[in-house]
């Protein structure tokens, strides 16, 4: 799997070359990296996955019980196109929330996990999330 990762991300970076933005490919590489990240193996992923739509409200995937909501960003490398703000949750439907940094080659650069509980009492009131705030959470990579 590591190679058709890889393989999406060549073709992406290609795309962006060529056509100046780049596919949108974060949120699929984002919810398999997280689930690598939890210790999913690529088995267990891929039957999660096949009958799963790109539009799944509250959670992205579930494993060991545990319903998982990924965010992630990833900087073109244009000026201007480094990360500021990290998405705000839209629903409380998950468990655990993974928050994850891209460079412009798609390679993590970190990795944050919030419980539901912790996020709601750090966030719930706030407008506006930075990758700071993220930080405050548990290191995942």
């Amino acid at each position: 799997m590591q190679e058709l990762r890889q393989n999406l991300i060549n073709v992406a970076l290609q795309w962006q070359r060529q056509y100046g933005v780049a596919p949108a490919i974060t949120s699929a590489l984002s919810e398999y990296d997280a689930a690598k990240l939890i210790g999913m193996n690529d088995q267990d992923y891929a039957e999660y996955m096949c009958d799963k739509t790109a539009v799944c409200r509250g959670h992205d995937f579930i494993h060991d019980s545990i319903r998982y909501q990924i965010k992630a960003h990833r900087p073109s490398g244009k000026p201007g196109s480094f990360i500021t703000n990290a998405g705000k949750a839209r629903n409380y439907d998950w468990d655990i929330l993974i928050w994850i940094r891209y460079n412009t080659e798609y390679e993590i650069q970190e990795a944050w996990s919030w419980t539901r509980e912790a996020y709601i009492a750090a966030f719930d009131a706030a407008t506006r999330i930075s990758p700071a705030d993220m930080r405050k959470g548990q290191r995942l990579a």
